[in-house]
This record gives structure tokens, sequence and C-alpha cells, in this order.
């Protein structure tokens, strides 16, 4: 193995799940006409694997219908290690009885905004890694910010 298969490796397709499932937070990636545009969000995983998250009337809605196919990436840093996984897949809009099913997901809002919004994305793809991390500059930070300075 060389060096730098063991400081950035693949996870396994049940290591990728399991980080989506740990995680409520990631990034959308969608076409907007021309643009790639990229957008924070907060997601529930459901059992079928879909990524589930709410929106509002607006250029993302139409956006996703005009153009199904996502990508959505979650992250996870710790103290050595780092994780990355991205989901590619389509994205429809639920309705009905299974927009409704959403509210027993723990998928709830971190904005106090109106979205009503409920989008599945199927996955397609999901691939990820692991990046081992060496940060030899971690001990010149500081273990309490330090205050501005006022004049």
């Amino acid at each position: 193995m060389s060096d730098d298969e063991m400081v950035v490796s693949d996870l396994s397709a049940e290591e990728c799940w399991d980080l989506l499932r740990r995680q409520e937070f990631g990034r959308l990636a969608y076409h907007d006409g021309d643009l790639v545009t990229l957008v924070p969000i907060n997601y529930a995983l459901d059992d079928e694997h879909r990524v589930i998250f709410r929106t509002a009337e607006g250029s993302k809605l139409l956006a996703i219908t005009h153009n199904v196919d996502v990508a959505f990436e979650v992250d996870e840093i710790g103290e050595d290690a780092a994780f990355s996984v991205v989901l590619h897949g389509s994205a429809h809009e639920l309705v009905d009885r299974e927009a409704a099913w959403v509210d027993t997901l723990p998928l709830r809002p971190w904005v106090p905004t109106t979205k009503c919004h409920v989008l599945a994305i199927e996955p397609h793809q999901v691939s990820g890694r692991r990046f081992h991390l060496d940060r030899p500059w971690r001990h010149m930070v500081p273990a309490h910010p330090v205050a501005p300075r006022t004049l």
C-alpha cells in the first residue's frame, strides 16, 4: 500500500450510508440554467436510502423541476480523520400521503421559514472517501479564542 493510499481511502457503500444517516446537514448541487448551483440543506435519510429535504417556492424548486439530476455531499471532520460522501441521483417532489409521511422522519428546519415542498433524491450512485489528517499546525491554535483588541 502506498503512502497516498494510507492517507486517502475509499469508503464502502455501507460506510457511506452510515455517514449519511449520522449527519443532518449537507450540500445540494443542481443545475440552474447554465450554472451549477450549490446550497446548504438540512435533510433526513429514509429507509429507501433517499435523501429527503424541504424547500420553499423559488429558484431551487423551479430548477430541480426542469432538470432532476442532482448531487448531494456531506462531510464529517474529526481530530484525526475526515470523511466525505457524494451521492448522485435524481430529485422529485413528494406529494399527498408520501409528503405527509415525511413528518415521521427527523427532518426539522434549521431556519424558521416556511418550506411547503418535500423533495426526495433517488440515489443512482454513492461514493465516499476517508482522509487521515495530519495537521501539525494544530499546536499553534489557541485553546480559547482570543478576543480582538480594541483601539
